[in-house]
């Protein structure tokens, strides 16, 4: 991680930004005001990285303040403890409790859209969106009075959705990450939000992306694969050339604070006198807000049923709920409240007695050593989340256990169940059943069985600590951001066509790999009823000469199937690889199979089905089905019809043949492709590379590589397979690439990890027929003759050329499409 800035030798800035500041503050005169650090949460998790950069906290005071006087006092006390204030006054009811808690929170925990009350016209959807994003705004007034060249912005939170755009808007340059504190849902529950498109394109101008857990991370590439239409992939997302980075990033605590605690006088006295209160029973606790997705109503359900199965543990046994209250104006809450003393006051009446009551319920927080003293002695922790983001006290509980060795009792729909599940029982708390079998089994679980789960977590609870998130989400965002600059930097440069044909008539082994599919294919209307892919008639000549030239190895690769190749190159002298380097042909005309063994294709059946029936359903659509890949492909059908239609099909390949096969999806210009998962040109000119080794005997090593096509950008490892890094791996005999003997060239292409473009494919054929009459050329240059074939040759490419821009311009698409 750089932390310095090497112009000033002074350390980098990072400004995190928040909802809410990690101040409690106090109005104590006219213009004074009593200030408080809360400790934990964003804190404790900034803890390493504020050692590293020069850390500022910007976010709402937590305070109304509406006079200047108040607000420059308060400003000018906040910046004492690094903070800076944004008061938002008379846009936070409508942007923090309405859109915020009321509309996105909801959404974000599966719990839905909410009803919109029609009688309140001061307050609707469209009110709320729009305090949502002057909200947003005054956020970004805020961080541009204060920005520096060179800071970070590091964003928190679904409060802040817009401000990546604002911020990317203002300057484009500034490095931004951004964390999802909450779960994030599935796309089926996220689409019904209005303004849905809006949000994720905004979120998506960040470098950097970061959720607690896989399915989190998972629901969000989906989400925008599905109603943005663009592509996921391993790293994130793509869209148009863009990637945003998606990873996973488990936040954590402080371990030593709580290990710590522990140790205290004052809590050791706590611990004693609540060993004493409940001598001779088993302590169950439960420590959670008053909230909806805590679960609370499920886990007495399920404390019930464990009590009528279970007589003679009735007298032996309480259970201890802490339940911090929040919002108590809103009715929701006001009704679960009521719902949970109900149950209480249900259970203690069956189950309990004039001495002795099952349930302890405490509708009040705690301080923090009282809160310490209470995990140290509880026998089992019970978690009955319905949606968390993580639940962090499942991490205290653990913490405070390193003498007794607890039981943790845990949802799985819990964030913390990814990282704490090897050592809690889990449980799904809709089921009353399971919970009541789960307290039995964590309250007679044997010692050992016990020592073994605590050590699992407690490992893990040490070593994924807070500052361990910080750091890793920091050093993430500046890796990504030095990625960006070196792809910036690294500008792919026009084709130096005189020494690319230099070098090629002065080397003794060539070989040429081309893509098929918009580099050799003969110029298409888009008026054509069907694709029907035909070789460039110019070509054929160019192309024979080439591939009976005994120096020259000619290498085609492509997604088509192996009878589609055979039917346009049968008559050449060349290597094929069809599916993407799942069949390979070598000049013989052999086709050699190289699917794996394992690989299940039970998905290609009922893919097909979903490709058929959105063929039917689309004018003018098509798809193409070989052995291992299905592409379907809307070229030629209306623009937005199909757009459309191509999304939906996504939504039902997610949903059904493909939910759990282990697939790649491509989401092309006009197409969308599956195919078998990690099939890449890149692997196949690996393939391909070994075989041609292997059959030909070389004696004379390769030193003259020529790449070049029209690929999708997860294709792209094809041009860095023969880069000077990586053919070190290859066999030295069989290659030996002078330095500049290799060229790597895409096709209308703006980001690309080809050293070269090129306009069109136009100049790829023209270079290519120049390469197939070099060696008959004494000079370093052509002839008029030579050089008028050449364009007139060419000059039936111009409709296509064409038709590719105003495809470009009408639509916006940029991505390419490959067959």
């Amino acid at each position: 991680m750089v932390s310095y800035d090497e112009s000033c030798s002074k350390r980098q800035r990072l400004l995190v930004v928040a909802n809410r500041l990690p101040v409690s503050a106090k109005r104590t005169g006219e213009n004074s005001w009593s200030l408080e650090m809360s400790p934990g949460g964003l804190v404790s998790g900034l803890l390493g990285v504020a050692a590293e950069f020069e850390t500022k906290w910007v976010g709402w005071p937590g305070v109304d303040v509406y006079d200047v006087v108040g607000k420059n006092a308060l400003s000018k006390s906040l910046a004492d403890m690094k903070c800076i204030p944004v008061f938002l006054e008379e846009v936070f009811d409508q942007y923090y409790n309405g859109y915020c808690n009321g509309i996105l929170w909801p959404i974000l925990h599966h719990m839905g859209l909410p009803q919109e009350d029609h009688n309140d016209t001061n307050k609707t959807y469209q009110t709320q969106y729009d305090a949502y994003k002057k909200a947003n705004r005054k956020f970004l007034d805020v961080i541009i009075e204060n920005y520096e060249e060179g800071d970070i912005v590091w964003i928190h939170d679904y409060h802040l959705l817009f401000l990546p755009q604002y911020l990317k808007e203002y300057n484009n340059k500034i490095k931004i990450g951004w964390f999802l504190h909450s779960p994030f849902p599935s796309s089926e529950v996220f689409k019904t939000l209005p303004s849905r498109s809006e949000l994720l394109r905004s979120v998506l101008t960040a470098d950097l992306l970061g959720f607690h857990t896989y399915d989190f991370a998972s629901h969000f590439v989906r989400t925008c694969t599905r109603i943005l239409g663009v592509e996921g992939t391993h790293e994130g997302i793509v869209d148009h050339g863009k990637v945003t980075r998606v990873a996973v990033f488990p936040i954590g605590i402080d371990p030593n604070r709580f290990i710590k605690a522990c140790e205290l006088p004052e809590v050791r006295q706590q611990m004693t006198e609540l060993k004493k209160r409940f001598a001779g029973k088993r302590v169950i606790l439960g420590v959670d807000r008053l909230d909806m997705i805590k679960g609370i109503p499920q886990k007495f359900l399920g404390f019930e049923k464990f009590l009528e199965e279970n007589m003679d543990w009735r007298d032996k046994v309480v259970l201890v709920q802490i339940a911090v209250p929040t919002r108590n104006n809103v009715p929701e809450y006001q009704k679960l409240k009521s719902q949970v003393h109900g149950l209480a006051g249900r259970i203690n009446g069956r189950f309990g007695s004039v001495s002795s009551l099952p349930i302890h319920h405490l509708d009040c927080s705690v301080d923090f050593n009282f809160l310490c003293a209470l995990y140290a002695i509880a026998d089992v922790m019970l978690v009955t989340s319905l949606r968390d983001g993580m639940n962090l006290v499942s991490y205290e509980f653990i913490a405070c256990q390193e003498a007794k060795k607890g039981v943790l009792v845990l949802s799985e729909f819990a964030g913390a169940a990814q990282s704490l599940g090897a050592g809690a029982i889990l449980v799904n708390p809709w089921d009353v059943t399971e919970v009541s079998s789960a307290i039995k089994e964590a309250l007679n679980m044997p010692a050992e069985e016990r020592d073994e789960r605590h050590r699992l977590n407690f490992q893990y609870v040490k070593t994924h600590s807070a500052k361990k998130w910080g750091d890793d989400f920091i050093s993430e965002l500046h890796d990504t951001f030095t990625e960006s600059d070196m792809k910036i930097k690294k500008i792919p440069v026009g084709l130096p066509q005189q020494d690319v044909i230099q070098r090629y008539s002065k080397s003794n082994n060539r070989l040429l790999i081309l893509g098929f599919f918009g580099t050799l294919t003969e110029p298409m209307n888009n008026q054509n009823e069907e694709l029907d892919l035909k070789l460039n008639p110019e070509l054929k000549g160019t192309l024979k000469a080439l591939c009976n030239d005994p120096k020259t190895t000619v290498v085609v690769l492509s997604r088509s199937g192996k009878n589609i190749l055979d039917k346009i190159f049968g008559e050449y002298n060349i290597w094929l690889a069809a599916e993407n380097g799942m069949f390979l042909r070598d000049t013989t005309g052999e086709w050699v199979t190289n699917i794996p063994e394992n690989m299940n294709l039970d998905w290609v059946d009922g893919t097909k089905n979903v490709f058929k029936y959105f063929t039917d359903r689309t004018p003018r659509s098509f798809f193409e089905a070989s052995e291992t890949s299905l592409v379907w492909n809307y070229e030629n059908a209306d623009v937005e019809f199909g757009r459309a239609q191509a999304r939906d099909l996504l939504q039902y390949l997610w949903a059904g043949p493909i939910s759990n096969a282990s697939v790649d999806v491509v989401r092309g210009n006009h197409s969308v492709e599956v195919h078998a998962v990690g099939e890449t040109k890149g692997v196949a000119v690996g393939r391909i590379w070994e075989e041609i080794v292997r059959k030909k005997s070389m004696t004379t090593p390769v030193d003259y590589v020529f790449c070049s096509g029209y690929f999708l950008e997860k294709d792209e490892d094809i041009y860095t397979f023969f880069k000077p890094e990586v053919k070190k791996n290859l066999l030295s005999n069989v290659l030996d690439l002078k330095k500049g003997n290799y060229f790597s060239v895409a096709i209308g292409q703006a980001h690309t990890k080809a050293r070269h473009v090129v306009d069109s494919s136009h100049d790829v054929v023209d270079l290519l027929h120049k390469l197939a009459v070099a060696d008959t050329t004494t000079s370093d240059s052509f002839s008029e003759s030579e050089d008028y074939q050449t364009r007139n040759a060419n000059a039936d490419w111009k409709p296509w050329i064409n038709y590719v821009k105003i495809r470009e311009l009408a639509v916006g698409d940029t991505e390419p499409v490959d067959i």
